[in-house]
Parts: structure tokens; C-alpha cells; sequence
């Protein structure tokens, strides 16, 4: 992971018309999903990092596609303070993602709990929560991918997504033990 001051930063300036508005939308959508944030009305920050820079000739192709086009140009600084408010704006940002990641993990643990606490140990709800699961790491995977610099929240999202990882596992165990046959013994 690269340091604070390590990144180097690209804006990301898509022009393309309001109508139909589907194109417009989606060059949002996948401007979001490659974790750029807004810098300012109509131009996005993004490190200049391959896990970012990658996907831009597809973010191209789909402004092409509903008649607009990107401009991609590299950030400078002429002031103490220039690039911090860039730096700070994507850190804020991951910051909020990495909040709604944990709160999600309790939402999750809270399932697992109302099920305990309905004894609802049947296979079909196991398997619904072991999606739910692989949901989250998938999710903590993505936000990892889009986290190029060292955050203190990311270290509390994984310990918590190792928690309730444990917690249906232990629901996992009650599962079994409610399902499967007793053994016979002499």
C-alpha cells in the first residue's frame, strides 16, 4: 500500500448529454464502482494506481457509446493545501464505505442472533446466511481494491468480518447438531 503522500492523482472530466440520460448514469455508475469520488460538479479524483487506471479505456468506450467522452488529466499542485483537499475528499469517501461495511457485518450478526434466537436451524437458512456472507467478503475485497492508501478503519472492518465470520459458524454448528441424526450408542 502506498503512503498518503505517495499517490498521484488523476481528474476524471466525463461529457456526455443529458439524454438519453441511461448513458450519463452509467458512466456514473462506473465511475463509483472504480472507486472515484467527486472532486468538484462534473469532475472525479482518482489515484493514479493501475487498479484505477485500468478500467479507463472501458469507462471510455461507454461515454463514446452515448455520443460523450472523457478527459483524463493529472492532478498538480500550486498550493500547500491543493492536493490535500483531493486526498481528503477520496479518504472521507472510503472512510464512509468502510463505516457502512461494519454496519452491515452487524446487521448480519443480528440475523444470525434472531435466528438463534427463533431456533431456526434448518440447511435452507444456513446456506441464505453463508451467501450473505460471501456477500461481505466480496464487498471487503472490492473496498480493499479501491483502498490504495492505509486507513485504521480497514483494520476494524476485517477483525469485525472475522467476528461474525465465527458467529455463523458457531450458528453453523447448531445447524448441524438439530439436523443430523443422533448416534446410536450401547
Amino acid at each position: 500500500m502506498a503512503t498518503e503522500t505517495d499517490v498521484r492523482w488523476l481528474l476524471v472530466i466525463p461529457r456526455v448529454p443529458a439524454e438519453p440520460s441511461r448513458h450519463r448514469v452509467a458512466v456514473w455508475r462506473e465511475l463509483r464502482r472504480l472507486g472515484a469520488v467527486p472532486a468538484a460538479s462534473g469532475a472525479w479524483a482518482i489515484p493514479d494506481l493501475p487498479a484505477f487506471t485500468e478500467p479507463l479505456p472501458n469507462l471510455r468506450t461507454l461515454a463514446e457509446k452515448g455520443g460523450g467522452s472523457i478527459a483524463v488529466l493529472k492532478v498538480d499542485s500550486h498550493g500547500d493545501g491543493d492536493l490535500a483537499l483531493v486526498r481528503d475528499a477520496f479518504i472521507a469517501t472510503r472512510t464512509d464505505e468502510w463505516s457502512e461495511f461494519i454496519a452491515d457485518c452487524g446487521k448480519f450478526e443480528a440475523e444470525i442472533d434472531r435466528e438463534i434466537a427463533k431456533e431456526k436451524f434448518t440447511f435452507g437458512e444456513l446456506e441464505e446466511e453463508e451467501q450473505s456472507l460471501e456477500r461481505l467478503r466480496r464487498w471487503q475485497r472490492d473496498l480493499l481494491r479501491r483502498n490504495p492508501v492505509e486507513l485504521a478503519i480497514t483494520a476494524a472492518a476485517a477483525q469485525r468480518l472475522e467476528e461474525v465470520a465465527e458467529r455463523l459458524s458457531g450458528y453453523s454448528e447448531l445447524v448441524f447438531a438439530a439436523n443430523l441424526p443422533t448416534p446410536i450408542t450401547d
